[in-house]
C-alpha cells in the first residue's frame, strides 16, 4: 500500500502493550476490526528477535485487510518485515531512513514546526506527525498545538497526522486545523473496549469529514 491516497492515514492506531495486559497484536487486531486505516507499531519494549517476527505477521494481517501497517523508529525491521513503510523521529536518524527503506515505502516523520516539517520533505517524508497535546505515553514529545498543525499543513503539500491526546471528542478539531488524519495510542489501546473506541473515533472522523464539506 502506498500514500496515493492519503485516506490512509485518517484513523491511524499506535499499539501498545502497556494496558490492561493487551498485546501489540491485540490492539492491532481491535483497530483493524474497529475500521482503523493505519496501524503503528510502537514496540520499544521489545528487541529485533521479538519485534521482527511480531512486525511479520502484521505486516501479513494489514495487507489481507488492506489496512498501512508502519513500524515505529525501525526502518530496518520494517523492510525486512514487508511492512509497509516506518515512522521516525528527530533523534532517529531521519537523514537516513530513506536509505535503509528504499525508495517505494512511506516513511512518516515527526516535526513540530515549519523548518523541521521542510527539512523532513527533503529527506524523503511521505506524511508528517505533529504532536498536538500532551501526552503520558510519550512525555517528551513536544506538544505544539492546533497552531503547529495549520502552520505545518500550509507550509507543505505533504499530508499531516495529528497525535497526541486526541479522542473521538477532539479529533474533529484536528482535522479542522488542517490535519489529513488522527493518531491515537491510549484511546485504543487503553479503552474498556478498543473495537468500539476505534469505531467511536471512525465516526467521529466521518463526521468531521462532513461537516468540513459541507462548509464548503
Amino acid at each position: 500500500m502506498t500514500l496515493a491516497d492519503p485516506g490512509a492515514l485518517r484513523v491511524y492506531v499506535v499499539t501498545s502493550s502497556a494496558f490492561a495486559g493487551r498485546t501489540h497484536r491485540d490492539i492491532a487486531l481491535a483497530a483493524i476490526r474497529g475500521g482503523a486505516t493505519a496501524i503503528q507499531l510502537r514496540a520499544p519494549e521489545l528487541d529485533e528477535g521479538a519485534l521482527r517476527p511480531l512486525a511479520a505477521e502484521l505486516s501479513a494481517i494489514c495487507r489481507r485487510a488492506g489496512v498501512l501497517l508502519l513500524v515505529n523508529d525501525r526502518p530496518d525491521v520494517a523492510a525486512a518485515a514487508g511492512a509497509d513503510g516506518a515512522h521516525v523521529g528527530q533523534t532517529d536518524d531521519p537523514a537516513g531512513a530513506r536509505a535503509v527503506l528504499g525508495p517505494g515505502p512511506v516513511l512518516g516523520m515527526s516535526v513540530a514546526s515549519v523548518e523541521e516539517a521542510r527539512r523532513a520533505r527533503s529527506l524523503g517524508a511521505d506524511y508528517l506527525g505533529v504532536t498536538v497535546w500532551p501526552t503520558r505515553t510519550k512525555p517528551e514529545a513536544t506538544a505544539a498545538g492546533l497552531e503547529a498543525v495549520r502552520a505545518v499543513a500550509a507550509a507543505t503539500a505533504l499530508p499531516v497526522v495529528g497525535i497526541g491526546g486526541i479522542d473521538a471528542g477532539n479529533a474533529g478539531a484536528v482535522l479542522g486545523a488542517g490535519a489529513a488524519g488522527v493518531a491515537v495510542l491510549s484511546a485504543v489501546a487503553a479503552a474498556a473496549d478498543p473495537v468500539v473506541a476505534t469505531r467511536r473515533l471512525v465516526a467521529a472522523v466521518r463526521d468531521a469529514g462532513e461537516v468540513r464539506g459541507a462548509a464548503r
